[in-house]
């Protein structure tokens, strides 16, 4: 399988992720600074391509600006996929991810074209958490040790990994749409409280099951380990977060504190659904589902 590892490719990945977090900061920035209607038109900037970069110009355009280079960057690795790539499904993940920055960019135009509805403010934060999830998982499938010939691993336990590794996708994605909700002010605080918690749970029972199941398999272990440390600086991220929107409640415009706090949070909380993901992917690459294990009684079952 290392015959098809190209490393350009692989690298140019991992550079597109970044860009992509690099993005969801300047993204949480706009919204934090109160910032998303600085500039009131789209795709221009009062106008022009390059407006002067005063006040919330600077974090909406600039925001703008990265979001662009996103898309080119996207287009690039995604025809790389396409040329280089022989596994047809990564290409499909490839195409998925150009088509996921298209519309995030068009859902970034009905914010300001619609004066920042709610749904739509949620949508473009919640895509933006996809996209770079797919990227992510792009950077991941192209890697020299995802294309090794790595050993199979059965899993005789139930609940099997693969449901406790995706069920804790799932919630934290759920969470991050309770987050963005709660920050474009459409819901309380306690439904993001909550979410936290079944996510501190979920993470728990899977980093669990990985230490009791496949404790000498560093493929599993460590994404596992980074998953726990994630979500354990996450909630304390959230309560510094909050606090700081409660003392800064009564000042003028935005202060530093909740700026950064938030901010700092969101990055996290990608960090943290993307860190999920990869545990899912491991999971799945390490250990095949049951019927690649046993294709004969898979058939035995199918026949019943």
């Amino acid at each position: 399988m290392t015959q098809s590892y190209n490393a350009g490719l692989h690298r140019f990945a991992i550079f597109t992720a970044g860009w992509t977090l690099f993005l969801l900061v300047a993204g949480a920035l706009v919204t934090s600074n109160d910032a998303g209607l600085s500039v009131p038109d789209w795709p221009l900037s009062y106008g022009s391509l390059f407006p002067p970069m005063v006040g919330g110009i600077f974090f909406e355009h600039g925001h703008r600006m990265v979001a662009t280079l996103a898309g080119i960057f996207t287009i690039i690795l995604t025809v790389w996929i396409a040329r280089r790539e022989s596994r047809r499904w990564v290409r499909y993940l490839g195409w998925s991810a150009l088509g996921a920055v298209i519309a995030q960019g068009l859902l970034g135009g009905l914010t300001v074209r619609f004066l920042l509805p709610i749904p739509v403010s949620v949508a473009h934060a919640c895509l933006a958490q996809a996209f770079f999830c797919a990227v992510v998982s792009l950077a991941l499938i192209t890697s020299r040790w995802w294309q090794s010939e790595l050993p199979q691993i059965e899993d005789s336990r139930s609940p099997r990994l693969h449901t406790w590794a995706l069920l804790t996708v799932g919630a934290a994605f759920l969470q991050l749409i309770l987050g963005a909700t709660y920050r474009h002010k459409g819901l309380d605080i306690l439904p993001h409280i909550v979410g936290a918690a079944v996510v501190l749970f979920m993470a728990t029972w899977t980093t669990r099951a990985i230490r009791k199941r496949f404790s000498g398999v560093p493929g599993l272990r460590r994404p596992a380990m980074a998953l726990a440390t994630l979500v354990g600086i996450q909630i304390l991220l959230g309560a510094g977060a909050f606090w700081a929107r409660v003392v800064t409640r009564s000042a003028p415009q935005p202060m530093p504190e909740m700026v950064w706090s938030t901010v700092v949070h969101l990055a996290v909380g990608a960090l943290t659904l993307a860190c999920a993901v990869v545990l899912t992917l491991c999971s799945y690459r390490l250990v095949p589902r049951v019927s690649a294990l046993h294709p004969a009684a898979s058939q035995e079952r199918a026949a019943l």
